[in-house]
């Protein structure tokens, strides 16, 4: 592993102060807090301003604007986020004025990125995860990377971190960039090495079928150079289609021994999930990871050979995988009521949502498994997956569907229909329900549920904190 040299960045020296446009979002704020430890005046905007976003840009000292009005606009470089769209006042204002502007991937590359090894965690599913995995065993064997991920390490606290050492793990988003640049985030990360997890159908809202996302992740590819690495799962045909077209090295991971580097003997139990791992020299090393579920294990394997791609140690390795601590609210164990116990997840695509239930039953395999699912997204809103969806549901033992989060948003033709979802579930002899996230589906849930009994919320929302107010009741 070479380290590239660092490059003057295309931002100008004399930037000192920065404005976001939308500085609550997750990533947002995350960027605002890494300009803020770098010693840049930072200030920002938004409409919306609750906690915890608001409480943690307060606590850093990035003042916040509530509501937009160009009278705000007074910095050297505004960084205009995903969520802003022309017809904004301040977006307008940036245009006529002729301020600078940049994207948050834009200014993400050339702040953090630029003059470091990038590695880029990508894939339709596991990214949060395997990104956070990365970082952590990096971190752990004393190499100080910088990264930005979506969700909450629990090993770190917080979602980013500047970092001095070599390294810089990004998640990477295949979702548009901005209202004035429509390419995929990942594109712009500079990638040296890329962690291909899987691809599917994903963001109905911007990518109209599969092809188009093969397209965009074959972008990525392209861009590896070819003294970088591609780590791709082998149990993916799309991703070893998309490999083929690589310039850099192929590193492929998977569960079939045609796999560069593959598990065996792989068992749960309560201490977390046991595997032995193999790669082309033979075996390789005996590992315990906290996480469960054969995704785990795959996302726990591609964490495996890309660090070791990097030159960290088999004990480092070791080490970073056992002492890893997962990502809030990806399967986060709620607690124990009773005797029942509160799972909540991030899944809402059904290839995650089958995945997140085999996982919870490998665990828990006495226990009767209540799904609770929240169609959130443009995908999980729209009847294109629905046939996978109630496969997927029909794992558990029972399904709580929650109605569509703002299905104004999407068209009334293209909507799920969540009492067939329902039906066709029931007739395989789960119980399902629809039910509205407020008081009544607590009660309905206080109600039915039984010692031994297990839910699971799944949701890339807070399921308007139904999880914590089942677990007050149940107290």
């Amino acid at each position: 592993m070479t380290v590239p040299a660092r490059k003057t960045r295309f931002i100008p020296e004399a930037i000192n102060s920065v404005y976001l446009l939308a500085v609550c979002g997750t990533g947002m704020s995350a960027l605002a807090g890494m300009l803020k430890e770098s010693g840049f005046e930072v200030s920002g905007v938004d409409e919306n301003v609750y906690p915890p976003m608001s409480d943690f840009l307060q606590e850093i000292g990035v003042p916040v604007h509530i509501g937009y009005d160009p009278s705000h606009l007074d910095s050297d470089l505004v960084v205009i986020g995903n969520a802003m769209s022309r017809g904004n006042p301040e977006v307008e204002a940036v245009l006529a004025r002729g301020i600078p502007y940049v994207s948050l991937s834009f200014a993400l590359r050339e702040f953090f990125i630029r003059g470091k090894y990038s590695c880029v965690v990508t894939g339709t599913h596991g990214k949060t995860t395997t990104s956070s995995l990365l970082s952590w065993v990096l971190e752990s064997a004393g190499r100080d990377p910088g990264f930005f991920i979506g969700g909450i390490p629990e090993n770190f606290g917080r979602g980013y971190k500047v970092g001095g050492g070599d390294h810089f793990v990004s998640e990477g988003d295949e979702y548009d960039t901005a209202f004035f640049d429509k390419a995929s985030k990942f594109l712009h990360y500079l990638p040296n090495l890329v962690i291909l997890n899987n691809v599917e159908f994903d963001h109905a809202d911007i990518f109209s079928n599969i092809e188009e996302i093969k397209t965009s992740f074959q972008r990525l590819i392209k861009l590896i150079p070819g003294n970088g690495y591609l780590v791709a799962c082998w149990d993916d045909p799309i991703v070893r289609e998309l490999s083929r077209t690589a310039f850099s090295n192929v590193v492929s991971f998977g569960l079939t021994e045609d796999a560069d580097w593959y598990p065996r003997n792989i068992v749960s139990d309560p201490a977390g999930t046991r595997f032995d791992v193999f790669n082309k020299s033979g075996s390789y090393g005996s590992f315990i990871s906290p996480l469960y579920g054969e995704h785990m294990v795959l996302n726990t394997l591609a964490t495996i050979a890309s660090a070791h791609t990097l030159g960290l140690t088999l004990s480092e390795i070791q080490a970073g995988i056992s002492s890893f601590k997962n990502v809030r609210r990806r399967l986060q164990f709620t607690g124990d009521f009773g005797d029942i116990l509160i799972f909540e997840d991030f899944a809402h695509h059904p290839t995650a949502i089958a995945a997140t239930i085999r996982a919870m039953r490998a665990r828990f395999p006495e226990r009767r498994i209540w799904a609770a699912f929240e169609p959130r997204t443009a995908t999980s809103k729209r009847s294109i997956l629905q046939d996978e969806l109630v496969e997927a549901l029909a794992l558990a033992d029972n399904v709580i569907l929650a109605p569509l989060y703002m299905e104004q948003k999407v068209p009334a033709a293209e909507r799920i229909d969540l009492d067939s979802v329902c039906e066709r579930v029931s007739s395989q002899n789960q119980g399902c329900w629809v039910l509205p996230t407020n008081a009544e589906m607590v009660t309905f849930l206080q109600s039915h549920l039984q010692a031994q009994d297990l839910v699971l919320f799944m949701s890339n929302g807070d399921f308007n904190q139904i999880p914590a107010k089942l677990a007050t009741v149940l107290t």
